[in-house]
């Protein structure tokens, strides 16, 4: 059995918690810092040298560390007695869901009504976000170089679907958006559109002096919280479990095997990445060089080589954990036939023979001793072979680092829904299984 803390139910009703405090990467990984915080973790500045005694935070000792960097965390706990020839044990997730993203210039309109511009980010469901009470979150830059979140939790936007009796054929053919067109939300009423006016609201609503916020990363997120669903509430609904519920996890594992006062024979650290939904290559996703950065210069602050870097990374595994399918009961016919993954049954692994996802026999075996050391049940996950499949984080990881990756998460419904759905006891039985991967 796993050492650390044991999960259950309320390990669900903290992802709740989560999930609604967390509308973009930004509040998720602020969020993630707090959490890790507590744990006593503390945070380590990139532009610090991390040689013990020449930093505000030292890297080079014992404890809980974690780097920010825009919407990605990367946390690690160095244990007592670790070489610095150590392997890591790495969960890997991503803070970004797919959504609509405010356009450098917001402020639009048309017909009396005034709309903020948006783009697609990633690949949502567009209809999930028509009719929709949609809030605005994330990040405004200043002209003096600092940042603030920012987050209008209520009703503020919408996207207004057309009416049926304006287009009589969407029963029978089904409804069709422009991506241009049909996805601006409404936000007031007026024939005067004015540049600025979006950016002057949201600079009132966090008190910040006008004319301050230069530049801006927000995104649009429904206002309707997450909930447990269903006659006994085995279920829940909720947005951005894709992936959230894998960085919730992943927080909680290692904050519990960091204080659990265990021998641990790894160092584990938990990497959550932005900009997996448009495929991880910036310098906060999971394509750049933020993950082998922070565990090289975690290796040298140690007083470690090359050689000793090389030794770590070899015998080092990440469990890239993100959400997968749960066979759909209206559409069984989309899943292989042999593999309907279920909800609260348990992890699924992933695996896809033409590496769109990482996982291979050894890395299979890896998983299968943390589940069972920790007493949660797993599932296995492939592609129906006449659909093309997605991916991860996983197979990036894998080649940019060289380091054995595997490919696993919980089975959700609607993914890339405005609002998902999942297993009340999963992202629970998830948790525990991390924290056994993490202990080894």
């Amino acid at each position: 059995m796993t050492t650390g803390t044991r999960f259950d139910r309320g390990h669900t009703d903290d992802l709740i918690s989560f999930l609604a405090a967390s509308p973009s990467p930004y509040h998720a990984v602020a969020n993630a810092a707090e959490r890790l915080e507590k744990a006593g973790f503390r945070q380590v500045a990139e532009t610090d040298a991390w040689d013990e005694g020449t930093s505000a935070v030292s890297a080079a000792g014992t404890g809980g560390r974690y780097v920010l960097r825009g919407g990605a965390i990367v946390a690690w706990y160095v244990p007592e007695g670790a070489a610095p020839h150590t392997p890591f044990r790495i969960i890997g997730a991503h803070t970004d869901s797919p959504n609509l993203r405010v356009k450098p210039r917001p402020d639009s309109g048309a017909h009396g009504w005034r709309q903020v511009a948006v783009e697609i980010y990633g690949g949502p469901l567009m209809n999930s976000w028509l009719d929709r009470d949609l809030g605005i979150a994330g990040r405004l830059t200043l002209r003096d170089g600092s940042t603030r979140l920012v987050n209008v939790d209520r009703p503020l936007l919408r996207v207004p679907q057309l009416a049926i009796h304006l287009d009589r054929s969407v029963s029978a053919e089904g409804l069709k958006l422009d991506k241009q067109r049909h996805l601006q939300p409404i936000w007031g009423l007026g024939d005067d559109v004015r540049d600025g006016d979006l950016i002057a609201f949201l600079e009132e609503t966090a008190q910040i002096a006008a004319g301050q916020v230069t530049g801006w990363d927000l995104m649009t997120h429904s206002v309707e919280p997450p909930a447990y669903l269903g006659r006994d509430k085995e279920l829940v609904a909720g947005p951005r479990m894709d992936n959230l519920l894998s960085v919730h996890a992943g927080v909680a594992a290692l904050a519990s095997v960091a204080s659990s006062g265990a021998e641990l024979p790894y160092i584990p650290v938990l990497a959550a990445f932005d900009h997996e939904e448009n495929g991880s290559q910036s310098d906060t996703g999971a394509d750049g060089p933020l993950l082998g950065s922070v565990l090289e210069r975690s290796v040298f602050a140690r007083q470690g080589s090359y050689e000793d870097r090389a030794r770590a990374f070899a015998g080092t595994v990440c469990l890239s954990s993100d959400t997968g399918h749960a066979v759909h009961p209206n559409y069984a016919e989309r899943h292989d036939p042999t593999h309907h993954p279920r909800v609260n049954a348990g992890p699924i692994l992933k695996v896809n023979v033409n590496n769109r996802y990482a996982t291979d026999g050894s890395g299979r075996a890896v998983f299968a001793a943390a589940c069972e050391k920790a007493n949660v049940p797993f599932q296995s996950f492939v592609s129906n072979n006449s659909m093309p499949c997605g991916t991860t984080i996983g197979p990036i990881t894998a080649a940019r680092h060289g380091i054995k990756t595997v490919d696993i998460g919980v089975a959700i419904l609607s993914m890339h829904s405005a609002r998902e759905l999942c297993g009340a006891d999963d992202p629970h039985l998830l948790a525990n299984a991390l924290v056994a991967f993490l202990e080894g």
